[in-house]
């Protein structure tokens, strides 16, 4: 049975941070730049747990367990403050001009 070099998986957290951080440059919708700053933090676990388990070490699965407990909190919050956003003004798109949040 072959195992899965270290390098595939730091290399897919790498290709996985990268897809995130273009979709928050390029991207104006609200929900679309929350998903890839999901999926950047996503690719940062999977380089935690990579170094974690070919060190043998369990203390980083611990500390994803939490992050990741922590980033469902998040998203719950975050999307609950986009859809606030979006039932006052209407739209999520960042680049709206008239979008005034206080007021």
């Amino acid at each position: 049975m072959e195992i899965v070099s270290q390098e595939f998986y730091l290399i897919l957290s790498a290709i996985l941070f990268a897809i995130g951080t273009v979709g928050v440059l390029t991207r104006s919708n609200a929900i679309v730049i929350f998903m890839s700053i999901e999926l950047m933090l996503n690719a940062v676990n999977l380089g935690i747990i990579t170094f974690a388990f070919f060190s043998g070490d369990v203390f980083g699965q611990v500390v994803v367990f939490f992050v990741m407990a922590v980033a469902a909190a998040e998203a719950a919050v975050g999307l609950a403050i986009i859809i606030g956003i979006y039932r006052l003004k209407q739209t999520i798109n960042i680049n709206y001009k008239n979008i005034r949040i206080f007021g």
